[in-house]
């Protein structure tokens, strides 16, 4: 049941979909080890997305303390190779066809924590409660955070509204 919100929260999170698998089946993973931790009559979808945050920052802190590794084989192969088109080959996720390009991009930029509270509120409806749980802070915290995410999107995406024409130019 809360498998399709977690993977789409963790796709946005990591940007990258075998990583986003990843993500996801580590988190069950640990829900199932902790299942005792949990108490019945809380929300069970925000404390998985407590647990797959919290995976998703241990993850992103270990990989920065990382040297960064290449094999030869896999660059001589790619200097060697044709380049393909810019997605060629890959599954694009259900995201993708929902939200336009320029809208994709514009969420990217956002910091990753106004980007979680974004993903969490607008596109997998939680409440600010929620995401206060899930992101272990207040709600102010949150509003705060959403507040200057929403401003910051507004900001990037009023060129590609008045394209499309959902603003006009004098607005």
């Amino acid at each position: 049941m809360h498998l399709d919100l977690l993977y789409n929260s963790a796709v946005q999170m990591t940007r990258n979909v075998a990583d986003a698998q990843d993500l996801v089946q580590e988190t069950f993973v640990k829900a199932y080890r902790f299942f005792d931790k949990f108490k019945t009559g809380t929300n069970c979808k925000a404390w998985l997305f407590k647990i797959m945050k919290n995976n998703f920052i241990n993850t992103f802190r270990k990989r920065s303390k990382e040297p960064v590794k290449v094999d030869f084989e896999d660059v001589e192969a790619t200097l060697e190779a044709k380049p393909e088109p810019e997605g060629a080959g890959e599954t694009q996720h259900a995201f993708d066809e929902l939200v336009e390009d320029d809208v994709k991009e514009a969420l990217d930029e956002l910091p990753v924590e106004f980007r979680m509270v974004t993903v969490l509120s607008d596109i997998e409806g939680f409440t600010y409660k929620e995401i206060a749980e899930v992101l272990d802070c207040p709600i102010g915290t949150v509003r705060s955070r959403l507040s200057r995410a929403r401003k910051f999107l507004q900001s990037k995406l009023y060129e590609f509204a008045r394209r499309r024409g959902i603003v006009k130019p004098n607005q």
